[in-house]
């Protein structure tokens, strides 16, 4: 009987997947594994693996000859190596679009919570303290340009939110011109520009080596002093010791954070300990609707793998023959 395998799952309760998984005539399995070798040695006899964080590496597909899908729980995939996945044979699958509205809605509440300084007033006044002259300056959305670096899904769906709550919209984005505008109307500037213009940075796009460390030590220069960053996108796209190291010296107005290079935080990052930065633990992309789509999602890939149906949502569909099989299979 084919096996399909979740890895390092956020849920303790798996019995959607194991349903799914079940009904498909398949047998499930379940580990708590991310490292490449804990894989390698836990995963042999896995046809299928769901996974959050695992670590893909090319070493992993060499060692797994049986295995025929690595589906993805999320968008983003730079945890896989897609190349080598396409090599050997294995379809990599994500779910594309499930937590646009979610990651959106966070974004945008922690750009507010911060230009409203509400962190510090609800301490406050949890606090018993009542003076919120403690905490100015505090802003307002009118006459101020809310920036979208990333202009896929979720930076339109941010884009269209910050515009609809009174800020002008600017955006940046590799696939863009300069000089132009989208569809919706927002001005297309470059990346510098933005940094420049911008009283709130929101980062809505992937890793890869181009973007990683796409705001650092030198271009952060650029930005106002009342500008906020905003990222919910992948931690390394932007630096954050030189986020934390901005605040520190007042330099930002504050920064709203999600995502970061390393999580969790260990507790000597110097995030923790800068002024005006709101921290989430990799929340954006839940709410319990988004939630019950990714995990659906995500098995029935690769149920779909498994079973020998051709997914909608894979990365790279060029392991598929003609007829929706794999190939390494197909042989």
């Amino acid at each position: 009987m084919a096996k399909i395998v979740v890895l390092d799952s956020d849920q303790e309760d798996l019995t959607l997947e194991k349903n799914m998984v079940e009904a498909a005539g398949l047998e499930f399995g379940r580990l708590q594994e991310r490292e490449p070798d804990a894989i390698i040695r836990d995963c042999a006899d896995a046809d299928g693996i769901i996974t959050a964080y695992g670590q893909f590496t090319r070493k992993v597909f060499e060692s797994l000859p049986q295995l025929q899908v690595v589906s993805r729980a999320g968008v983003g995939y730079d945890t896989v190596d897609l190349d080598a996945a396409t090599e050997y044979g294995v379809a990599v699958c994500n779910v594309p679009g499930y937590a646009t509205e979610v990651v959106s809605d966070h974004a945008i509440a922690m750009a507010m919570a911060i230009l409203r300084r509400l962190p510090e007033l609800n301490a406050d006044v949890h606090a018993g303290i009542w003076d919120f002259t403690r905490h100015r300056p505090m802003g307002q959305v009118y006459g101020r340009t809310f920036g979208v670096v990333g202009m896929g899904d979720i930076g339109r769906a941010v884009a269209r939110k910050a515009y609809g709550l009174g800020f002008k919209v600017i955006c940046w984005s590799h696939s863009l011109v300069p000089g132009r505008r989208t569809p919706e109307g927002y001005e297309i500037v470059s990346y510098e520009d933005l940094l420049k213009r911008s009283d709130v940075v929101s980062y809505h796009t992937a890793l890869v080596p181009a973007t990683h460390h796409l705001l650092n030590a030198d271009n952060i220069k650029l930005l106002k002093p009342d500008c906020i960053v905003i990222n919910t996108s992948r931690g390394a796209v932007i630096d954050t010791k030189a986020v934390a190291a901005a605040l520190e010296a007042d330099a930002i107005w504050g920064a709203g954070l999600d995502v970061f290079e390393e999580e969790p935080l260990t507790a000597d990052d110097p995030i923790l300990k800068a002024p005006h930065a709101l921290l989430t633990p990799h929340a954006a992309y839940w709410s319990e609707e988004a939630g019950l789509e990714l995990r659906t999602r995500t098995a029935q890939n690769a149920i779909d793998v498994v079973t020998g149906i051709e997914p909608h949502d894979c990365l790279n569909k060029q392991v598929f023959n003609a007829e929706g099989k794999l190939k390494k299979l197909a042989k």
